[in-house]
């Protein structure tokens, strides 16, 4: 077997099974879980439709580039939400099978394994980042969120002999679990120290729909604004990823795409053809429909503004929580209640059978400290009077530990 995955860490939802499994909850409540971050709105109707429409697809090889209409969907979205100017759809975008197996593949691809190469990844973070690291002969070095910055990371802090070594760096922005944003600057300052040290930049952005005041800034969006979208090599070493997931409720559809670095995507489609990453035509028929619509973006959105708006205040008032910038997470600290992230989850779900995620279980300790303790992360994912049903009883949990 590949030693390396024994460096493998269990999934966070495995050690929350572990933690929960001498634990009976309250049979008097009903389950609630804010844990895992699976949309629960309705599926739009159009896109059933659309896959219903063309399951003829099913009979069809599909090409690992994708059709025509899929790469010219996702380039007319791109275009159209972050005011680009006009992409290659044939060698600038790629259709892949949801942003996680394609974050996942691109370590794969881009990495030297005898290089002794690092990757840089936010902390707390999306465990696959780490997998992907570790897996593709590499080493993960983690920069913690820090909540005096908003959540952001200091990447000035990280060393120039250590920059030396980064051959990856993944960025999350919308992120996943703090909802911090990127800002011009911080683009900016990353920008440069790709173009320094010669890195890859891998941007996660698949909550970028889902937000409260202003769409979040793109990766490539933040390099057509600074300049660096019509240079000789428009995005070097920039990719960008996204999904129609939570944008659209699909999470089962498996669709997403990767857009930037030609140079890049060119190696990466010829991993992806020996890997079979190719997307069904049917599930391209119903994600061309989805792309190119946006009023359903706007309706799923409205519904989780009302939804943090209803709720973020009821938690306010016995936890230290905020409202996101995007994303669809609230990650909240519980040192108030005297109880560890992981003593809050396990007693919260045996009491009033609400699950919540352990902070801790989201990040690694790193540079003296694990940046997820004594937080929790809750999926507002639910329709709003479930979530206020959950949050009544961790408000009402909250006080009866004060008692």
């Amino acid at each position: 077997m590949n030693p390396l995955l024994d460096k493998l860490h269990p999934y966070p939802f495995e050690k929350l099974r572990l933690l929960f499994e001498q634990v009976t909850p309250a049979p008097e409540y009903k389950a609630i879980s804010l844990g895992m971050g699976e949309p629960k709105h309705p599926t739009p109707k159009f896109i059933e439709q659309a896959l219903a429409d063309n399951l003829a697809g099913l009979a069809v090889y599909p090409t690992t580039i994708g059709s025509p209409e899929m790469r010219a969907a996702i380039a007319g979205w791109l275009e159209r939400r972050y005011n680009l100017p006009k992409l290659n759809p044939a060698t600038q975008v790629l259709p892949v099978n949801g942003s996680r197996e394609a974050l996942f593949a691109l370590a794969q691809a881009v990495i030297d394994k005898d290089a002794k190469s690092l990757v840089v990844s936010p902390n707390p973070f999306y465990q696959i980042y780490e997998g992907a690291a570790y897996l593709a002969g590499a080493e993960p070095y983690f920069i913690n969120s820090d909540p005096s910055r908003n959540f952001g990371c200091d990447y000035d802090s990280i060393p120039a002999e250590v920059w030396q070594r980064v051959a990856l760096l993944f960025v999350c922005s919308p992120g996943n679990p703090t909802g911090a944003v990127l800002s011009l600057t911080d683009w900016e300052n990353l920008f440069a120290l790709s173009e320094r040290y010669n890195f890859i930049i891998a941007a996660d952005e698949c909550y970028s729909e889902i937000y409260q005041g202003e769409p979040p800034l793109g990766a490539m969006e933040a390099a057509h604004q600074l300049g660096l979208a019509t240079i000789d090599q428009p995005y070097a070493r920039l990719v960008v990823f996204s999904s129609l997931s939570k944008r659209s409720n699909v999470p089962g559809m498996r669709s997403g795409f990767v857009a930037g670095d030609a140079d890049v995507l060119k190696k990466f489609l010829l991993y992806r053809t020996y890997h079979g990453g190719a997307m069904s035509l049917s599930v391209q028929a119903a994600s061309i429909a989805a792309w190119n619509d946006e009023t359903h973006v706007e309706q799923n959105r409205e519904q989780y503004r009302a939804k943090f708006n209803a709720i973020t205040p009821l938690l306010k008032e016995v936890l230290d929580v905020e409202l996101p910038d995007a994303g669809f997470y609230l990650w909240a600290d519980v040192s108030r209640t005297g109880l560890s992230d992981t003593e809050f989850a396990q007693r919260l779900y045996a009491e009033y059978n609400v699950t919540v995620l352990p902070g801790s279980y989201l990040a690694r300790e790193a540079h003296g400290v694990n940046p997820g303790r004594n937080r929790i992360r809750m999926a507002l994912v639910a329709e709003t009077a479930e979530g206020l049903e959950a949050a009544q009883r961790i408000v009402q949990f909250c006080k009866s530990l004060n008692k």
